[in-house]
């Protein structure tokens, strides 16, 4: 076999480094990560939140209202990992809570802090001193291990020529006042591939084990000549892990893929029909997404003209045995 596969150990690293148990009495325990999504009232954390992991297509969430409060939610991610999402209201009555008395309760055994900012906020100082508050106040205090998010919000209403000078400006100013934290940027819209691009890398990071799934994802790729290898969650459609052998121009396609395949995936379920597998061929390349395991997908992107359907089928079901065990690779 081409493959191999460590057995589980009592306790291992998970993809940010921090041990998760891997069994509980014979039966895999779900890894919970607790993840804070923060933000001023009205920076469009639900709405983001709703297309990720409610199936809501962008136009949809203008029926959603304020968060109230916290709002907590347990959404499995990959069979065995949970991530405890509290969703926090952004009204200034309710985030002063967040810093005072109820901090403790907030911002302990936090994993991720996810801040969101509504580029076009009317009162940017306000915003930049709730989040130095939930820094100082919160996270430093309680939790100084967790993975920082920042993300610079419906960046859609901006002029395409100023969206990248204004996100800069805004990436500076955040990590100045993050210090000693490391934090990471992304410059986010619910109307197009941004948002998967960023919600992509912050799941990668929370998957344990995640290295193992990408060496595995490297050796089939290579097994079978393939420009490129994608593994996507079977729910939300985020880019798991990916493995590249042949340079690509657009930077964004797997983002661009997941938004247009869930968006099918979708409007399969409106007909009450099951989203299987898809083939895309062309002169240049085809491609060929599929049902994987479980709880993913998989997309094999070949150039080779003289590579039939067939065949690329034929590796794509032999190689499901050895990533079947993935399903299980948050322990």
């Amino acid at each position: 076999s081409f493959f191999s596969c460590p057995c589980s150990d009592t306790m291992k690293k998970g993809g940010n480094g921090r041990k998760v148990s891997s069994n509980y009495g014979g039966r895999t325990r779900p890894a919970k990560k607790k993840v804070l999504l923060m933000g001023r009232s009205e920076a469009g954390k639900t709405s983001m939140r709703s297309i990720i992991f409610a199936n809501y297509i962008a136009r949809d969430t203008r029926r959603l209202g304020a968060t109230m409060d916290v709002e907590q939610s347990n959404v499995r991610f990959l069979n065995n990992l949970v991530l405890n999402l509290w969703d926090c209201g952004g009204q200034d009555a309710f985030m002063e809570t967040f810093f005072t008395s109820q901090k403790d309760v907030i911002y302990s055994n936090v994993e991720v802090l996810i801040f969101v900012f509504d580029v076009q906020s009317s009162d940017v100082q306000k915003d930049i001193e709730k989040y130095q508050s939930c820094i100082e106040s919160g996270i430093m205090k309680f939790s100084p291990e967790a993975m920082i998010f920042c993300l610079v919000h419906k960046m859609d209403l901006i002029p395409k020529t100023q969206r990248e000078i204004i996100f800069e400006h805004r990436k500076k100013e955040l990590e100045h006042l993050s210090k000693p934290l490391k934090i990471s940027c992304y410059a986010t819209s619910i109307w197009d591939e941004t948002l998967y691009n960023a919600w992509s890398d912050i799941m990668s990071l929370l998957i344990p084990n995640v290295g193992e799934l990408k060496l595995k994802l490297q050796k089939f790729a290579e097994h079978i000549n393939a420009d490129e290898v994608l593994l996507f969650e079977k729910a939300t459609f985020l880019v798991v892990a990916h493995h590249m052998r042949k340079e690509h121009s657009d930077a964004h396609r797997f983002e661009k893929i997941s938004n247009i395949i869930k968006q099918f995936k979708l409007s399969c379920n409106k007909m009450q029909s099951f989203f299987k597998s898809i083939e895309v061929r062309n002169s240049s390349f085809a491609a060929y997404i599929e049902l994987f395991t479980s709880n993913m997908y998989i997309m094999v992107v070949m150039s080779d003209p003289q590579v039939c359907s067939a065949a690329v089928q034929l590796n794509i079901n032999n190689a499901k045995r050895y990533f079947k065990d993935q399903d299980q690779f948050a322990m």
